[in-house]
């Protein structure tokens, strides 16, 4: 199996209250966010591809020692992540034909747990692609789905109470036997110049022809750090499990 993990974007809802490094360093209990994540994939022998661009030394830096693929998106603030996916693509790191493989796409600014890729890994035989949503998070949250019986159907960062029932993780899995079907549809986007689409869009543009389950992880404790929120909850999540307090790299930060 293998991972591409997104960390280009410079994170601009947060940067205010943070220091002037990428989100996906953020200390989260004695290890950057982007580290836990990648040492996570490694011990589960997962290859693992990482995609920088705002301040990409700084991540080259945590992430020293570890044996991962880096690609460089100099463009990051003239393209959205479908095309730092794109440019990965463009490299081979995909493969092709025999050497396509399984393969988990994930937002690097996510806060996720050995529990999660447990489940996905359970899951790999349900079908050629799946995304993951929390039931829990319908009230908060940032981007949300509407599905029907596990389906996506609807998709959106406005989409009503009524016409959502999860948030989306911000994690997928595509089998190899889905990849070549994907990365055409991500190539007609990048020739069609929608450099400022997300990697997802890619996947929602093929909802009309291929069903797109929703695997429900409601329970299992998970963060896209978009805002200062998401960040605390993180921190409080860590102090709760270890006991340890920790106000991790917070530097603009409302305790009351």
């Amino acid at each position: 199996m293998r991972a591409f993990l997104l960390a280009a974007g410079k994170g601009s809802r947060i940067s205010k209250n943070i220091p002037n490094i990428p989100k996906c360093t953020l200390d989260v209990g004695g290890r950057p966010l982007i580290r836990k994540t990648v040492e996570m994939l490694l011990e589960n022998g997962i290859e693992v591809t990482v995609i920088v661009g705002y301040r990409y030394k700084e991540i080259i830096r945590v992430l020293e020692g570890c044996p991962v693929h880096i690609v460089h998106n100099p463009f990051y603030d003239v393209t959205n992540s479908i095309g730092s996916l794109w440019m990965a693509e463009n490299l081979g790191l995909f493969g092709e034909g025999e050497t396509l493989q399984d393969t988990i796409i994930a937002n690097g600014d996510v806060f996720w747990s050995q529990e999660i890729l447990d489940f996905m890994k359970r899951k790999v035989a349900d079908g050629d692609i799946y995304m993951l949503g929390d039931s829990n998070r319908v009230l908060d949250g940032d981007y949300f789905f509407g599905t029907e019986h596990g389906i996506l159907k609807r998709y959106g960062k406005e989409l009503t109470l009524e016409e959502r029932n999860c948030e989306y993780v911000g994690i997928a899995y595509l089998s190899a036997a889905f990849l070549p079907r994907f990365l055409a549809r991500l190539n007609e986007m990048i020739d069609e110049q929608c450099h400022g689409k997300w990697w997802e869009d890619a996947i929602y543009s093929l909802s009309g022809e291929h069903e797109i389950p929703v695997k429900d992880i409601a329970g299992m404790f998970w963060a896209e750090v978009d805002f200062i929120e998401d960040y605390r909850r993180i921190l409080d999540y860590i102090r709760e499990q270890t006991g340890i307090e920790t106000h991790g790299s917070i530097t603009t930060f409302d305790h009351t």
